[in-house]
């Protein structure tokens, strides 16, 4: 049986190590391996997000928005929103990022579209 510390004596703590002795630390973590699904997963967040700013850069330069559907913008705008709420919530981040990305871009010509659609009516 051991005995206990007691809050007079205090917390037991190890030994100090001999003046003489090395310590030993361990070596850093190495970085998990991506899976070929989560590289998928990447690409493709990658190449839809990236997808979005030739549209958006246009939309800011020549400000036509004429053929910019305000009904598809707003449901897609939401459904992106969606998606990266979804990305957050179950920690998957190519998700999440990406869709962070997409809305901004979205919100981005959505916003254009309205507010350059009421300058013009």
């Amino acid at each position: 049986m051991t005995p206990r510390a007691t809050a007079a004596q205090g917390p037991r703590t190890a030994p100090a190590p001999h003046p003489d002795t090395e310590t030993i630390e361990d070596p850093p973590a190495m970085p998990a391996e991506i899976s070929w699904t989560e590289w998928t997963g990447y690409a493709a967040a990658s190449l839809t997000t990236l997808s979005f700013v030739p549209q958006a850069w246009l939309t800011l330069r020549t400000r036509d928005v004429s053929g910019i559907s305000l009904g598809m913008y707003s449901v897609f705008t939401l459904g992106t929103a969606l998606w990266l709420a979804w990305g957050i919530q179950i920690g998957v981040w190519p998700v999440a990022i990406a869709n962070a990305i997409t809305l901004t871009l979205a919100t981005t010509i959505l916003g254009m579209k309205v507010w350059l659609s009421r300058r013009r009516a």
